[in-house]
């Protein structure tokens, strides 16, 4: 009896879905549980997995193909395990493709990774997804020009390696001048439609500051050692700023707040968006109740989802809520920015570059590590000098990180 494969249920807030990798090849055999083919939603990558081992014996929905939920992917044919002759005596680890789980094998395949290459501490010598994430960054690749006849934009999912090469003619005894017509991932569609709502549906504007990171550095060297040993995890600066606006977030609860048609809701928790980029897109995961969470947590969480990220394996519940956001275009040499709100937030903060600047202390001209900070809002409940005490509270509080150890 043939079984189908269907799109899952999606959530009500997800339309439709694309289908962007088939793992799988008519004829195929599928063990029960292993991920069949990814569906790409505006939020997240979704796994289909086959509910029971058989053949894969028809493909409905080729890569490409826009799917709703309980529409037909495909049809295979219960069968019983193939027989597979035993390895050598003592040789346990496996690194077939069956063996992986879907994340390693969705890493190896992104890479373009031997799987033979790299050494699997898993159980039985398999392979995990940190075995993999280390391989990954220990390599070290040259960066090889391509002449112009061999010009191809290095796409990540088949849907964009559908794309079309364009030649134009040359211009003035010029070359080739080639182009590449890319489709738009559903990710980056839904980035650029959220933006768009955010400057046509709200009245935005943008605060700034600028704070002396010189106590949390200080701090954080004294201590980083201890604090890594202790959470068997790393303190980082983003763990100052979840606090410091917690803090600030108590103190000015408008900022925490959201429009609903022609209510304000105040909310009562503090689930924290922090932005993530990744090959497809920024992502805002969302920290649940941070402020429950004391340092050690919180960068687990943040390290949790920066994994979680580089798989592809974010879900729809780490992407969805959120009442405050922060962004660190810093990471990537950003001096100042304008960060676009997220709504239906109110406010979104943004980190950026530290830098050594003089500046006047007690009268005296000295050197210190200076981070500029941007908070934009949205004016139509957050009014300018909560905005500007707010952060100035943040700041206060990074300056003066007693405040946030001892509550004051």
């Amino acid at each position: 009896m043939s079984i189908e494969i269907l799109v899952p249920n999606l959530p009500e807030s997800v339309a439709d879905a694309t289908v962007i990798s088939w793992h799988k090849n008519v004829g195929d055999y599928v063990v029960k549980d292993e991920s069949l083919v990814d569906l790409e939603t505006d939020k997240v990558v979704l796994e289909v997995p086959a509910l029971e081992s058989g053949v894969l014996t028809e493909i409905i929905k080729a890569n490409g193909s826009t799917v709703v939920s309980a529409e037909l992917l495909a049809i295979f044919e219960p069968q019983a395990a193939p027989v597979i002759e035993q390895s050598e005596p003592g040789v346990t680890q496996d690194k077939s493709e069956s063996s992986l789980s879907p994340a390693v094998r969705r890493l190896i395949l992104e890479h373009e990774l031997n799987a033979v290459e790299i050494t699997g501490t898993g159980k039985h010598g398999n392979l995990t997804k940190t075995d993999v994430l280390a391989f990954i960054k220990s390599r070290s690749e040259p960066v090889v020009a391509k002449a112009a006849e061999d010009f191809q934009i290095n796409t990540k999912t088949p849907v964009e390696s559908a794309a079309k090469l364009i030649t134009q003619s040359p211009v003035n005894g010029s070359g080739l001048r080639p182009e590449q017509r890319v489709p738009m991932t559903r990710l980056r569609a839904k980035i650029a439609e959220r933006l768009l709502e955010s400057q046509r549906n709200t009245a935005m504007l943008t605060t700034f500051n600028e704070v002396s990171m010189q106590s949390v550095i200080d701090l954080r060297n004294k201590y980083k050692t201890r604090f890594a040993e202790k959470h068997d995890i790393k303190l980082g600066f983003m763990s100052f700023f979840v606090k410091a606006s917690i803090e600030a977030l108590k103190r000015f609860p408008i900022v925490n707040a959201s429009i609903d048609e022609g209510d304000i809701i105040y909310h009562g928790f503090y689930d924290i968006g922090i932005a993530v980029s990744t090959e497809r897109g920024l992502i805002v995961p969302i920290i649940r109740d941070a402020d429950q969470l004391d340092f050690a947590g919180i960068e687990k969480n943040i390290a949790d989802f920066g994994g979680k990220a580089r798989a592809n394996a974010l879900t729809l519940d780490d992407l969805s809520g959120g009442t405050f956001t922060i962004t660190n275009g810093g990471i990537f040499g950003s001096m100042l920015s304008t960060p676009l709100l997220n709504p239906p937030q109110s406010a979104i903060l943004g980190m950026h570059s530290i830098k050594e600047r003089p500046i006047v202390e007690n009268g005296e001209v000295v050197v210190r590590p200076i981070m500029y900070l941007a908070l934009s809002y949205d004016h139509r409940i957050v009014d300018g000098r909560d905005a500007v005490q707010f952060l100035v509270t943040i700041k206060e509080c990074l300056e003066s990180p007693a405040h946030l150890l001892l509550n004051i």
